[in-house]
């Protein structure tokens, strides 16, 4: 039996998230403690997160206690975390995913087709501020910045007529029946590693490594490899507004991505491939093929 600390932001998702992790881990015998942390991403509300330096704002204060030996591992939702990590730290373990969709909640309209012309929608997210113009370039899209809680508040509050937020954090957190409509890859895909949560370590505890590794689901690994090998290769981060989103179909992996212009409406190139995978190398290879055509076909 070992002892544990992870380091975690302290909005109620995010412990929710961590708490989840040390369920699992006590279930096999260790004890597990959780620190609690405010990150910046968490502080600037005001700005959007692809003006002040992108989602490694919500990881950065999680990696210095890492490297300072306070935590032994940090639990993040993947999508949050950089295609690159700094050197002397590993993503060690994907769980399995929850829903990776996006759902649009409203007070009083059940769908995206349902909103009356010029509606308010928040979102501060690039990708869905493409991709929802791309279906409803009539919309006004605002933006939305806080945690899952301070989102729907500004919702109820009658600052927006709808907001689109990720299906999981809802899902996690019982607010499945908020969620008005949730909406088909096809039409709204979803960002990389969207849905899944991913355990990061100093690369050098191969120790922690061993105990996480019966906890990672290797479907959604590969599924997140080729995601993130896209927007690796496309520079992506959370100023880029890229979709990824990969799905096994029997022994293939089916991967489609989209890439929008924010500066102009309209602009959105899609692409998508499929191999047999088996390890995360081949669905790297896989993500970088399509981010190559994603790139003849426009994207930048």
């Amino acid at each position: 039996m070992s002892q544990f600390t992870i380091a975690t932001r302290e909005s109620r998702l995010a412990l929710w998230q961590a708490e989840h992790v040390k369920a699992l881990l006590e279930q096999r015998g260790h004890e597990v403690a959780l620190l609690g942390m405010t990150t910046r991403g968490d502080q600037i509300l005001d700005r959007s997160l692809s003006k002040v330096g992108g989602k490694g704002l919500f990881v950065k204060e999680l990696e210095l206690a890492l490297e300072e030996g306070r935590a032994d591992l940090a639990v993040h939702s993947l999508k949050d975390v950089p295609m690159e990590l700094p050197g002397g730290f590993a993503l060690a373990c994907v769980l399995e995913r929850e829903d990776p969709r996006d759902a649009l909640v409203s007070p009083h309209h059940d769908s995206l087709s349902a909103l009356p012309q010029g509606s308010v929608v928040g979102t501060s997210s690039l990708r869905r501020i493409v991709l929802l113009r791309a279906l409803r370039p009539d919309l006004r899209i605002e933006p939305l910045r806080g945690n899952l809680d301070t989102r729907l508040r500004k919702l109820d509050d009658g600052q927006y007529d709808a907001v689109v937020l990720a299906a999981a954090g809802l899902k996690r957190l019982g607010l499945a029946g908020r969620i008005r409509q949730l909406f088909e890859p096809e039409d709204m895909l979803p960002a990389a590693g969207q849905g899944a949560l991913g355990i990061e370590i100093r690369s050098e505890r191969s120790e922690v490594a061993e105990v996480l590794a019966p906890l990672a689901s290797q479907s959604t690994w590969l599924c997140v490899a080729a995601e993130r090998a896209v927007s690796r290769a496309l520079g992506g981060s959370c100023s880029m507004p890229l979709a990824a989103h990969a799905r096994f179909d029997g022994e293939y992996l089916q991967l489609q991505a989209a890439w929008g212009d924010p500066e102009r409406a309209g602009v959105l190139v899609r692409a998508r491939g499929a191999d047999v995978i088996a390890d995360a190398e081949q669905a790297a290879a896989l993500g970088e093929q399509v981010a190559a055509r994603l790139r003849a076909r426009g994207a930048h």
